[in-house]
């Protein structure tokens, strides 16, 4: 799929069907994530990528305690990628975020869903998260940009028309 039909037509999915994402795609989804540009080319971004159902679940939980409520945030998605990154570099938000619309766009590109999930800094700075990450070898430097649900759509989602008048020339 060309890049520009990619971007035009890539939306946040915030429902979908109890089905895993299948390896091959997954790790797809990973690489381009991995091959982001990073300042300096520091590359200082790790992936806690989840298909456990009950971690999964775990996380979501986690994520709605920060909000103050009973739901699923994560929208019933069967995978999360974690994006962390090491708060030492100087560009590591900028980093981090490439890193999640990368692995959005090419998950889009080979047919599988997504949505970015905030939060994933509250998450881990407390006791709770933060002995999750440190169970699963994140280090203590690293913090949490995004959480990239993933899944495939249990419902249609329409593409909004773009806000006018963003573009300012100067020629």
């Amino acid at each position: 799929m060309d890049i520009l039909e990619v971007l035009k037509n890539r939306v946040s999915v915030k429902k979908f069907l109890d089905k895993q994402v299948d390896e091959e795609s997954l790790n797809k989804i990973i690489d381009a994530g991995l091959f982001a540009a990073s300042g300096k080319n520091k590359q200082c971004v790790k992936l806690l990528v989840v298909t456990n159902k009950e971690v999964v679940k775990e996380l979501s939980k986690l994520n709605a305690s920060i909000l103050g409520v009973d739901i699923d945030p994560f929208y019933n998605a069967p995978c999360v990628i974690v994006v962390f990154a090491d708060r030492n570099i100087h560009t590591f938000v900028e980093d981090g975020s490439l890193v999640m619309g990368n692995m959005m766009n090419e998950a889009f590109s080979i047919g599988v869903d997504s949505c970015w999930i905030h939060r994933a800094n509250e998450m881990f700075e407390n006791s709770v998260g933060r002995s999750i990450a440190t169970k699963y070898g994140i280090p203590e430097s690293y913090r949490g940009i995004g959480n990239l649900v993933l899944g495939y759509r249990a419902v249609d989602f329409k593409v909004k028309d773009r806000v006018p008048d963003r573009v300012i020339y100067v020629k």
